[in-house]
């Protein structure tokens, strides 16, 4: 039988989430994370908490996607994004580490390296890549972000 006891989430508990939203709208908002795989790699989720797609309505879906719509001229501008990777990881086996929905939007550029691995903190990113970014660095870039909105 399956638990009902709800897991714990950090994007709903953990107050520095808050703080880096650089977007949001009725349902839902749009964050930097702390594992950035390049610059400007933003979260993008619904308020409410769920854990896969499925489980969103379909204002929820829209209202995520309508962030995304909103921050791709914003990428381009503040960080030269050429292109971009939209995913999400679904379920354990997917490697879904946080369980609360949240759509990946990765800047890139034309010649920055592939992703080759499902592991985040071995994605491209920068020479000495590093398990989290400081907090400065966070607040510097949602601050361009903000800014340009």
């Amino acid at each position: 039988m399956e638990s009902k006891v709800k897991k714990s989430c950090v994007f709903c508990e953990l107050p520095l989430i808050k703080e880096r939203a650089v977007a949001k709208n009725k349902l839902a908002f749009a964050f930097l994370t702390n594992i950035p795989i390049t610059p400007g790699h933003i979260l993008i989720s619904p308020i409410r908490c769920v854990s896969t797609f499925d489980e969103m309505t379909e204002k929820e879906v829209k209202a995520v996607f309508e962030l995304r719509d909103k921050l791709i001229p914003i990428m381009k501008k503040v960080f030269g994004a050429e292109g971009f990777h939209f995913a999400w990881n679904e379920g354990k086996a997917a490697c879904q580490n946080v369980p609360h929905f949240h759509l990946h939007m990765v800047p890139r550029k034309n010649g920055d390296e592939g992703i080759t691995e499902a592991e985040p903190r071995k994605f491209l990113y920068r020479p000495g890549s590093r398990e989290d970014s400081p907090e400065a660095e966070l607040k510097a870039v949602s601050e361009m972000i903000r800014k340009a909105l």
